[in-house]
């Protein structure tokens, strides 16, 4: 297959291969209320990196920036980690199929290394992990999904990302890639104007399927 050619599929990580957002609106809100009289704080920053969530709202605060990160890794490290629904299957197909596939994430390496400990087998389902210290702009500059697409030698038409946070969703279509939501963070309506397709799991998708989000791009 001409490298150019290559189909690629990039998941983002939270909400999207693990069913983790509700834990970590959960510990986001708990800092809004706390250090900026915030509510709903979580929902504000979702699809943003540590440092990117420091410079726009606790600039000059490093002693609540070093508690949080505290914080933060404790609760990583007691987090349960449990798969999006119909995943591995997908995984599986894409792989009979020839796609490469890359997990995109906001995520440093210390909390992967947490995933790693109870889902040995994750790194095993994709060619490439690309974590927060890979890039330097957070979604929703489209920086880390062009560097996976540069990583596979791919075009942006033949990449296929997934997304579930509005930062993500525009960083995938400031790329040029296909978009296809997951509705686990926020509604389908509140996504649908934002992606190529939407989904609320991956119980029922297919390579087949994903062939089609083209069409609808197109």
């Amino acid at each position: 297959m001409n490298k150019t050619n290559t189909l690629v599929a990039l998941f983002d990580f939270d909400g999207v291969i693990m069913d983790t957002e509700g834990q970590y609106t959960i510990f986001w809100d708990e800092q809004g209320r706390k250090y900026l009289a915030i509510e709903k704080f979580g929902k504000l920053i979702k699809g943003q990196t540590l440092g990117q969530i420091y410079e726009k709202y606790f600039a000059g605060m490093e002693d609540v920036q070093h508690q949080i990160r505290v914080d933060l890794d404790l609760y990583e490290q007691n987090m349960s980690y449990q798969y999006i629904p119909g995943l591995v299957t997908f995984l599986d197909d894409l792989r009979r199929h020839g796609v490469k596939m890359a997990i995109v994430t906001s995520s440093n390496q210390k909390k992967m290394q947490n995933v790693y400990r109870v889902h040995p087998d994750l790194q095993s389902h994709f060619d490439k992990i690309i974590t927060a210290d890979l890039f330097n702009h957070s979604k929703p500059d489209p920086e880390c999904f062009l560097l996976g697409m540069q990583l596979f030698d791919a075009l942006p038409k033949n990449t296929f990302v997934f997304e579930d946070s509005f930062h993500g969703l525009a960083a995938g279509i400031a790329s040029g890639a296909r978009v296809v939501a997951l509705a686990t963070t926020n509604s389908h309506d509140e996504v649908v104007d934002k992606a190529h397709m939407v989904i609320d799991d991956f119980e029922e998708m297919t390579f087949e399927k994903l062939l089609k989000v083209n069409c609808i791009a197109e």
